[in-house]
């Protein structure tokens, strides 16, 4: 099975003062060199969702997705510009994770299991932290087209999401999305657990 992978980097970081969170400095690297250095090793190709100047990423090496014809639509924007990258490249799945996310495990593609697969931790359900099937772009079309709010959960359940568990401790898929949420990043990578 071929998967690839979409970070999405969308997200305006209001809580955070406005920062882009995909060049926010955690322990002297941008959150997304950390999220890439976990994700590109279980993936098969990587690109990134975000808006603005994709040439800010320029040293990344990856490509960068626009929203396209779906802008103003949330994260699910993003989805559909992964998944239509994803099926156009031949993937069987595209596994989309927020940018802000550095903890992930090292083998969540593995225990993610076929898809559609949604991460859960302690009843939590990571909606975007998630494997989705490739052909789920047409689906993922009509539901944006519909009158109502877009919500990534809505969609999941259409899809017939299967909640998988991560008993990990601590939270691997702590979000950064505070300064106080910084500051407890920080203090996990400078004193791993064992």
């Amino acid at each position: 099975m071929k998967i690839a992978g979409l970070i999405l980097a969308g997200g305006a970081g209001r809580r955070l003062g406005g920062v882009d969170k995909a060049l926010l400095r955690l322990h002297h690297l941008p959150m997304l060199a950390h999220v890439m250095k976990r994700l590109a090793p279980q993936v098969d190709a990587l690109a990134l969702s975000a808006q603005g100047d994709p040439a800010r990423f320029a040293g990344f090496g990856l490509p960068v997705l626009d929203d396209g014809g779906h802008r103003g639509k949330g994260p699910l924007a993003g989805l559909a510009a992964g998944l239509a990258w994803a099926a156009g490249a031949g993937m069987d799945a595209l596994l989309t994770l927020p940018v802000d996310t550095p903890f992930i495990p090292a083998d969540l593609v593995r225990r993610l299991g076929r898809a559609p697969a949604v991460a859960c931790h302690q009843g939590r359900v990571h909606h975007l932290v998630a494997l989705w099937p490739a052909d789920a772009g047409a689906a993922l079309g009509a539901f944006l087209e519909r009158d109502g709010p877009c919500r990534v959960a809505d969609f999941a359940r259409a899809l017939g999401m299967r909640p998988v568990e991560f008993p990990d401790q601590p939270d691997p898929f702590h979000n950064v999305n505070t300064p106080a949420d910084l500051d407890a990043a920080e203090a996990r990578l400078k004193h791993p657990s064992p």
